[in-house]
């Protein structure tokens, strides 16, 4: 299967489960590897026949940024099910980073994978 990738997509937005996360935007890093067919566009060379990833990418801004989830495992799975919902989409891996989240560690994330 074909993919179309979204590497290190930086979006701030309320996230996490104490008081001062649910008061101050943090950001979050998005790794998006969407599964679809490429065939055809790469012979047409027309947007119309691959998956618009930035219209996409828009829409995940707006979901994400407009989100005030727990838990980056909530966000994962939102973006997920928006991708899925895409025309052209077979599949998508989500990875949420969200740096700084514990100390000694640049960054803690989960990954989704939805069919």
């Amino acid at each position: 299967m074909d993919k179309i990738i979204i590497r290190d997509l930086k979006i701030e937005t309320i996230i996490g489960t104490l008081e001062w996360e649910r008061k101050d935007k943090q950001d979050l890093v998005l790794n998006i590897e969407i599964s679809c067919e490429l065939r055809k566009a790469g012979k047409s060379d027309d947007l119309g026949d691959t998956v618009d990833y930035k219209t996409l990418k828009k829409r995940i801004i707006r979901l994400v940024e407009k989100s005030k989830f727990f838990l980056i495992e909530k966000t994962a799975a939102a973006v997920a099910e928006l991708c899925l919902s895409t025309t052209g989409v077979k599949s998508v891996k989500v990875t949420v980073d969200k740096p700084g989240a514990l100390r000694y560690s640049r960054s803690v994330a989960v990954e989704i994978e939805r069919p």
